[in-house]
């Protein structure tokens, strides 16, 4: 599929690449909002079931990703991307008129799997433009911008539900990625050079992934980004009920989680600041301690019933603040080693992180009982096996300084 011949400027790359990456979080946070009015339109019986909308598009996002991963290393970042799209427009418009819950949410998985080739492509197009502290800097400015959707996202949707058809939440998706599919399909140049590509075989497949499983130091920091997600997409699950049903915030419920998603997106721009000075690794560990700190604390408070919604909302901003650091940085650091394997990499980590995150963040949301105990603990909980696995990757040494780290952009 051909394109425009040269990458352009960074600053529109970064836009575009958060642009896509974007749409992932604008299929789950536009939702949050419609939940009760489309499990009252389709007959879902229990609250909890509702969640299901935000599962199932989770694990056909995660699921995918293992397919376009090696797709995009044999035949390139733009011919994948382009089909993803499709599948994900295609998906949505279909959602806006399914006449069950069951169908609704076979549409929502097949519009995961569009999605995958967004967080695919985007990361390891970045991977064949940037290395090292460089590629960090970048991941963090493209998490900032990528950051606007949670805070936009629920009021976006509560003013389409405005309309009184929650249907219009899928049209309006399906339009918006439409629109930025075009803007890569004439923008997006190709990242991945005909003489790097990988033959779609088997052996070829197996043994890219065998270099990805074999890394101690990339698998890890993988893994450990699995539970880091799994606490968020378990408090994405049960948002609504939360700011709703135990603070009583009604239709003002986005202006709160846009609150919160504002702060993250603070920490990722500081963190593109701050990575090139202190060392991605420094930044990353401490992050994740003050993550582990404060997930810890908001635990305390929700056991003994001290949170009342200001506090509620400190301490919850306040462990956000450190999730837009350790977000951008772990990916970072996985996909550092492994170059010659981006797609490849990109869809194992993105397979682990959204199908562990989404079975954790599932298991979490199954657990609420009208308090925030058990979004608490499902963030202090998996936040300590994250840094255990940290641990593992670093053979037990934290705030170390790695030799291989540069600060490059690969020049075309």
């Amino acid at each position: 599929m051909s394109g425009p011949a040269r990458p352009i400027p960074r600053a529109e790359f970064i836009a575009l690449i958060a642009a896509l990456m974007a749409l992932n979080a604008l299929a789950i946070d536009v939702m949050l909002p419609a939940l009760p009015a489309m499990g009252h339109a389709l007959n879902v019986a229990h609250e909890n079931e509702r969640q299901y909308v935000l599962t199932s598009y989770l694990v056909g996002f995660g699921l995918a990703q293992l397919a376009f991963g090696p797709i995009s290393d044999r035949f390139g970042r733009r011919m994948p991307l382009m089909a993803g799209m499709a599948i994900y427009v295609i998906a949505a418009a279909l959602a806006a008129i399914a006449p069950s819950f069951f169908t609704l949410l076979a549409l929502r998985f097949i519009q995961g799997m569009g999605a995958a080739a967004t967080r695919v492509i985007g990361t390891s197009a970045v991977r064949d433009r940037f290395e090292g502290r460089a590629m960090a800097e970048v991941m963090s400015l493209i998490f900032m911008v990528f950051m606007a959707v949670p805070v936009m996202a629920p009021s976006i949707g509560q003013l389409l539900l405005f309309s009184g058809h929650w249907q219009m939440i899928f049209l309006f998706m399906a339009g918006l990625a439409a629109l930025v599919a075009v803007w890569a399909y004439f923008r997006l140049a190709e990242s991945l050079p005909v003489e790097r590509r990988r033959p779609l075989h088997p052996k070829v497949i197996a043994e890219g992934f065998g270099l990805v499983f074999s890394n101690r130091s990339a698998l890890f920091y993988g893994i450990s980004s699995i539970f880091v997600m799994g606490g968020l997409f378990g408090f994405i699950g049960t948002a609504q009920q939360i700011y709703v049903d135990i603070y009583g915030l009604g239709a003002w419920f986005p202006i709160a989680f846009a609150g919160v998603a504002g702060f993250m997106a603070i920490s990722s721009f500081l963190n593109s600041r701050i990575v090139g000075r202190f060392g991605i690794r420094r930044v990353t560990h401490a992050a994740l301690i003050w993550f582990i700190a404060m997930s810890g604390i908001w635990l305390l408070l929700a056991i003994n019933d001290a949170l009342p919604f200001p506090a509620f909302m400190i301490v919850f901003a306040l462990t956000m603040f450190s999730f837009g650091m350790v977000g951008s940085n772990t990916q970072a650091l996985a996909m550092e080693p492994l170059g010659a394997v981006a797609g490849t990499a990109s869809s194992v980590f993105g397979f682990m992180q959204t199908v562990g995150g989404a079975l954790i963040g599932a298991f979490i949301g199954s657990q609420y009982d009208g308090t925030v105990v058990p979004t608490a603990a499902g963030y202090f909980l998996p936040a300590l096996i994250g840094i255990g696995c940290v641990l593992i990757a670093e053979k037990g040494k934290l705030f170390g300084v790695s030799t291989q780290y540069r600060n490059t952009e690969v020049k075309p």
